[in-house]
């Protein structure tokens, strides 16, 4: 089993930076790639940022390209998603999730095996 734990999220003012982090455990613990999604209140939850754990290339939701950056520290098991300029949209619970196997596309949460509880994230105007 995997466990995932994120933090990092909160209360912001609109043009606010967070830092999200999740911090994987576990024995199974050996993914291809981590990947971030989001769920606001009675939308679906959805792609926001992935990475290659190997080799750290990223992918990312065109609604964060320009001002978020994922990344990831192999040596603490941890993936990070650095989200600039902020704004009342972005709120949502954010889920980092770990895939065991390459996903034939990583924007499909169902490519994904642990998922984390989850951080929640919001911003006001």
């Amino acid at each position: 089993q995997v466990q995932l734990l994120e933090s990092g999220g909160g209360l912001v003012q609109t043009g606010d930076s967070l830092r999200l982090s999740c911090v994987a455990s576990g024995q199974s613990f050996k993914p291809y790639a981590m990947g971030w999604f989001r769920q606001a209140p009675g939308k679906e939850r959805e792609f926001v940022a992935a990475i290659n754990w190997s080799i750290g290339s990223t992918r990312y939701a065109n609604f964060v390209k320009d001002r978020s950056t994922i990344s990831r520290d192999n040596a603490k098991n941890t993936v990070y998603l650095q989200m600039n300029t902020l704004k009342p949209e972005d709120t949502a619970r954010y889920y980092c999730a770990v895939a065991a196997q390459r996903p034939w596309k990583y924007e499909n949460s169902d490519q994904y095996d642990y998922w984390g509880q989850g951080t929640q994230v919001t911003v006001s105007s």
